[in-house]
């Protein structure tokens, strides 16, 4: 063989060489992003029942701040009752909250709606004076705490909202809003609701 076919060869088989290396390592790559994803779908948590524990009727204390991301400490107070009943098996409820206070008497609905894809709860809130639900609140519960967030105006500019829920115990519960205007670094807490469960009367008729 002359020296020009032994080069011609050499840089043929040096192609062929480093075409099949980026091949091996697409098919391990896709292969490997492959079985994360299986193992993933796999592992994913069904959190369909997340909010079962609320089900029933609660008596609340609200502590609402007036005028936040304003450097305000005014707060108001409420009292009320908050009363969850379960739809579709519980990948839905609905709360009705009635609340009284120095503003008056507030009515407002909080239907919760479980996405069986993406394993999150999608929060979404209408007071009775408006009677139209706003941005719903995105998000998903760990370790027995619910947190969900979501994007709105503020004053003509865009905040961040989180909304947290805790079950203290199977008769007490916690949740709070707050908002951040700097991307998140920050939270003001503006609204804080604690409940305790209220005891189903016995049936009567038996």
């Amino acid at each position: 063989m002359n020296r020009l076919r032994r080069m011609m060869v050499y840089f043929i088989f040096s192609a062929l060489a480093y075409l099949a290396h980026p091949l091996a390592s697409f098919s391990q790559t896709s292969s490997s992003s492959s079985t994360t994803t299986a193992q993933q779908l796999v592992t994913s948590r069904d959190g369909q029942h997340d909010f079962d524990w609320q089900l029933g009727t609660w008596k609340i204390h609200m502590q609402r701040l007036q005028h936040p991301l304003t450097g305000s400490t005014q707060w108001t107070e409420l009292d009320g009752t908050v009363v969850v009943r379960k739809i579709w098996d519980g990948r839905a409820n609905l709360a009705e909250i009635i609340t009284d206070g120095p503003s008056g008497h507030l009515e407002f609905l909080s239907l919760r709606l479980y996405n069986p894809e993406a394993h999150q709860w999608s929060l979404n809130f209408a007071g009775s004076n408006s009677g139209t639900f706003g941005v719903p609140i995105i998000g998903e519960f760990k370790n027995g705490r619910g947190q969900f967030y979501d994007q709105e105006p503020l004053d003509g500019r865009m905040i961040l909202v989180r909304f947290i829920f805790v079950a203290d115990s199977p008769n007490s519960m916690r949740d709070e809003q707050s908002f951040s205007d700097d991307g998140g670094k920050t939270w003001e807490v503006n609204w804080i609701n604690t409940a305790t469960r209220v005891p189903d009367e016995p049936d009567k008729t038996r």
